[in-house]
């Protein structure tokens, strides 16, 4: 993978631009910088829940995930290099499965809430989201693989359902959207 950093205050964006991994240089605003930001923010987000009690199971994952995002970040900065393999969004695919095995069906829909920590997921679902619109418009001008964007479609997922896990495993539930009529 591209060139590491040594030293971090290089001057080199003070003309707005950033250099991409493969030693190219683009535009802070570039929907590729735009894209890799979102997964950063996703990526510090998961590292937030994970100061949060958790189980050493959800802990596991996350970590793996952070991994993986990283992966990710480096694939957008590397046009054409393929860093997130089938391989890792089948084992998101699973881990829904194994989360979502236990959990009640849902009859309404949910609000973000509950235990801190659920709330915290439901942050990082939300980035998450936001990160994948951002591969989407980044695909309609450059080309780009499909496993970065598959990848945080189950993510996203996966994100939701933590968050329902984590409200039971403190001893909550789901906190259900009240309809209100003729308000």
């Amino acid at each position: 993978m591209g060139n590491r950093l040594s030293q971090i205050a290089t001057r080199t964006g003070d003309d707005g631009t950033t250099g991409l991994a493969d030693g190219s240089r683009v535009s802070k605003d570039h929907l590729r910088v735009a894209a890799m930001g979102d997964v950063d923010e996703l990526n510090s987000s998961i590292g937030l829940l994970l100061t949060s009690e958790l189980s050493e199971t959800i802990r596991v994952d996350l970590a793996a995930i952070q991994n993986d995002l990283f992966d990710l970040g480096g694939e957008l900065a590397i046009p054409g290099f393929t860093m997130i393999s089938e391989k890792q969004v089948g084992r998101l695919d699973s881990r829904l499965a194994h989360y979502n095995a236990d959990l009640p069906r849902l009859a309404e829909f949910i609000l973000p809430g509950g235990s801190p920590a659920a709330a915290l997921a439901h942050v990082c679902r939300t980035i998450c989201r936001r990160a994948e619109r951002a591969l989407v418009a980044l695909g309609k001008q450059d080309t780009i693989n499909d496993g970065p964007r598959q990848y945080l479609n189950r993510l996203s997922d996966l994100l939701f359902v933590l968050a329902r896990v984590l409200n039971r495993e403190a001893g909550g539930s789901d906190v259900q959207w009240q309809q209100r009529k003729n308000q």
